[in-house]
């Protein structure tokens, strides 16, 4: 029996759509539009459509968008004072740092000057270290996305056995404290994992964020078991193809006869990514107005 297809795109629409109806609220409530900052360094192509795309569904969220796009060259001292007018400006709730940055610039050093109340990425050691408290805070966009989708599928995830294939501070870490916050069991596994088929093959939910196309087979998975493909790889391309097609970091098709539910790649955790942005971003809002953030966030 084949697996059920977890639709990550359909669900970020919904998302999104609801976050919009709240959006127009919020302006109603604090008098304005509720603003996302997105700082691009250098031309990078692929992090240039990011950045297009976040201000295109910000706008479309009924959101403020604020672009800033700095010369490859820029310096670390004007990245960091960009940053702290962007702390200081009342008009801006989220403040995002595309990266990576050119290789002059400390990436660490940068995230950690974004203010934790607007950090919507969820990544300032303020953020990350209230997440492992099990406070309130902003939590990094893919793996809250990632969590969605398995409460969404799974409803209740108490007492299940999770594995969480790589240890990433962007996914791997915090998916796991989110998935011991929600009462699940938690392994993280990594590639220094001794028989990391055997430890895969004990779980009911297995999220697969390392980076490595189709790495995860068939026969790893516990029959029926619940997989989120976080990864995003694209293979060469074939004969007389421009691009390579897009696979993620398990088999898809093999597993498919398997799990008992799987995310696409693409159409799985991707456009979640986007969709939960936004959310960060106005519960970031309604924070700084100090408005009570709606439940339905």
């Amino acid at each position: 029996m084949a697996a059920i297809r977890i639709d990550g795109k359909a669900f970020a629409a919904t998302l999104r759509e609801r976050v919009g109806e709240l959006a127009s609220a919020f302006e109603q409530a604090a008098g304005r539009k509720a603003g996302l900052a997105v700082v691009l360094v250098g031309e990078d192509p692929a992090s240039q459509v990011y950045v297009r795309s976040k201000g295109k569904a910000t706008v479309a969220a009924h959101m403020a968008s604020f672009e800033h796009r700095l010369p490859a060259g820029t310096s670390e001292a004007d990245l960091l004072t960009l940053v702290e007018q962007l702390n200081a400006d009342p008009a801006v709730d989220g403040i995002l740092v595309q990266l990576p940055l050119p290789d002059h610039l400390d990436e660490q050093r940068v995230v950690d000057r974004i203010v934790p109340e607007k950090d919507v990425d969820g990544l300032t050691p303020t953020s990350t270290g209230r997440l492992a408290l099990g406070l309130d805070g902003l939590v990094p966009c893919t793996p809250l996305g990632s969590l969605m989708l398995l409460k969404d599928q799974l409803g209740d995830l108490t007492g299940m056995n999770a594995v969480v294939i790589g240890r990433s501070i962007l996914v791997g870490k915090p998916m796991a404290q989110l998935l011991l916050d929600a009462n699940a069991t938690v392994t993280i596994a990594h590639s220094r994992t001794k028989d990391l088929p055997e430890v895969v093959k004990r779980a009911d939910i297995v999220v697969a964020a390392v980076g490595r196309a189709e790495m995860v087979k068939a026969d790893w998975l516990k029959d029926g078991a619940t997989v989120i493909d976080v990864g995003i790889n694209r293979l060469p391309p074939e004969p007389g193809a421009e691009k390579g097609r897009l696979v993620g970091d398990v088999a898809y098709d093999e597993a498919c006869e398997k799990a008992g539910a799987i995310t696409p790649v693409p159409g799985g955790v991707g456009p979640m990514t986007i969709a939960v942005l936004l959310r960060n971003t106005l519960v970031a809002a309604y924070r700084n107005a100090n408005l009570e953030v709606p439940s339905e966030l």
